[in-house]
């Protein structure tokens, strides 16, 4: 096991790789921005190094400086957390060419994956269901783009390779708009990902996005942890996750589920991930997939009673997992609630200093949050302060109990999402479950008319 492991991010993912690291009886080092000088982690920390000025591009996107603290500090491994640089094959490469352990999987198959083309192909070959689309990225022949979509029919949704979090994406619904749909998605894709390479699918009209959490080792074990449904989003980005998703059959899930966990024996993958999909009329689409850990992982962790993140450091010391698929079970439910510094509403960041902060608990509740009474939420970073995270025997308890835990939680000085998560744990269409990916934006479309 290693004795020391540095951490290249910030917020509550830090905090929670530190306390999987103290269990494990591993020493952490923190790095930071100046912006996050005080921030609980830092403090927490065996040691600390500053990696640069507030801006992330000049911190926590700074490969070199990142290198450099491991250096000084003698860590053996570090792990990445999520966002930032945790899926760059680049950083991953330079980790292990200086000599350290990357905490997830080889820069080969972060490549592999993160290519959102080549990994359709590989999940094909894997026997995954994929959405129906183009065999490969669309060629610069019109016409021939125009036989694949009418091949599949429309509507069609032209993507980015190399694109994420929602960007580099255009739903086309007619012939005549097609051509330039893929032109200017092209034109998007070179500006924001540098690789103009786009695909095409089929464009689904309701569906849940619905996700695989794996674990798997560098001895060929695999195992998949069940399902997630994440589909409460707004402009593709999850608002609340839940485990299991609702309405699908434990045959589904585990046929699902083992051509997932077969699929990492097939590539060769290490440590956590996630396959994401679509899911719709019974049927799982594969979308992408995550070569890192979830910011939802504590959802599968509730109900399934395994330490994702203590096992991803355990993974990527050489040890094989210590249980086997016939071993995992699900119990339970547990919904997570993911609060932000902005407006309920409007959604527009507030920044600045926590004046007063009451955090939830009692039975079946369960936060992880690195801000304080006190703490000045910096404007550079994504507006994540907290996930409050609820655990029930059924859907109806950790619903009744996130009710309860958002009414007691306080923060004052700046603006949260509180009352937005309230409004939707008594939503009749939340409360049923099943909604698709589109639900809450046509919900908020919906109120801001009769505002």
């Amino acid at each position: 096991m290693f004795e020391k492991i540095l951490i290249a991010n910030r917020g509550e993912i830090a905090l929670r790789v530190q306390r999987a690291c103290r269990e494990l009886g591993i020493r952490t080092v923190a790095v930071h921005s100046e912006a996050d000088e005080d921030a609980k982690y830092v403090r927490l920390a065996d040691e600390s190094v500053c990696i640069g000025p507030a801006s992330s591009t000049d911190s926590y996107l700074n490969i070199p400086a990142i290198i450099s603290a491991a250096e000084v500090t003698d860590a053996e491994a570090i792990h990445p957390g999520y966002g930032f640089l945790s899926e760059n094959a680049d950083f991953a490469e330079q980790v292990e060419k200086s000599g350290f352990v990357f905490i997830g999987p080889r820069a080969d198959t972060i490549r592999l994956m993160g290519d959102k083309v080549t990994a359709k192909q590989t999940m094909i070959k894997a026997g995954v269901p994929v959405v129906p689309g183009s065999e490969g990225a669309l060629s610069e022949d019109s016409e021939e783009i125009v036989k694949i979509a009418r091949k599949i029919g429309y509507p069609v949704i032209i993507k980015a390779a190399g694109g994420g979090g929602g960007r580099g994406m255009r739903v086309v619904h007619t012939e005549a708009a097609l051509i330039n749909a893929v032109t200017m998605t092209r034109s998007e894709a070179q500006s924001a990902f540098g690789n103009p390479m786009v695909y095409m699918e089929k464009f689904l009209e309701h569906p849940r996005h619905v996700e695989i959490q794996v674990l798997a080792d560098e001895h060929r074990n695999a195992v998949y942890l069940g399902d997630r449904d994440c589909s409460l989003q707004r402009r593709h980005q999850k608002v609340i996750e839940e485990a299991p998703a609702p309405f699908i059959a434990p045959k589904d899930r585990a046929r699902i589920g083992e051509r997932c966990a077969e699929a990492c024996r097939k590539i060769g993958y290490r440590g956590a991930g996630t396959f994401e999909f679509l899911y719709e009329k019974g049927e799982f689409y594969f979308i992408e997939m995550n070569t890192r850990v979830q910011v939802e992982h504590p959802v599968t962790e509730l109900i399934t009673g395994i330490d994702i993140v203590k096992n991803q450091i355990m993974i990527a010391a050489g040890e094989k997992l210590s249980f086997r698929q016939r071993n995992v079970t699900f119990h339970g439910h547990a919904i997570e609630c993911r609060i932000n510094a902005e407006h309920p509403y409007k959604f527009t960041p507030s920044p600045g200093r926590i004046t007063t902060l009451h955090m939830p608990g009692g039975p079946g509740i369960r936060v992880d949050s690195h801000v304080y009474q006190n703490y000045f939420v910096p404007p550079h970073y994504d507006s994540l302060i907290a996930k409050v995270i609820s655990y029930g025997d059924t859907r109806e308890q950790a619903l009744a109990r996130m009710r309860v835990a958002l009414s007691e939680m306080v923060v004052e000085g700046i603006q949260t999402n509180i009352a937005l998560h309230q409004d939707l744990m008594v939503d009749s269409g939340f409360a049923e479950g099943g909604i698709s990916i589109h639900y809450l934006e046509k919900k908020l479309a919906a109120s801001s008319k009769t505002d």
